[in-house]
């Protein structure tokens, strides 16, 4: 995956790990998701 960043006036591109990203986007993303099934289940619950 390449994007672009600015240096100075000048476009440079910045290349970035696929493996890097998904790991990163993983460790967010799990604990982030079991949080939201956690809420919704207890608002179920609650409400149910």
């Amino acid at each position: 995956m390449s994007t672009v960043s600015d240096h100075g006036g000048r476009q440079a591109p910045v290349n970035t790990s696929t493996g890097k990203l998904v790991v990163g986007w993983a460790l967010v993303g799990v604990p982030l998701a079991y949080g939201v099934y956690e809420t919704l289940t207890r608002v179920a619950a609650l409400f149910g």
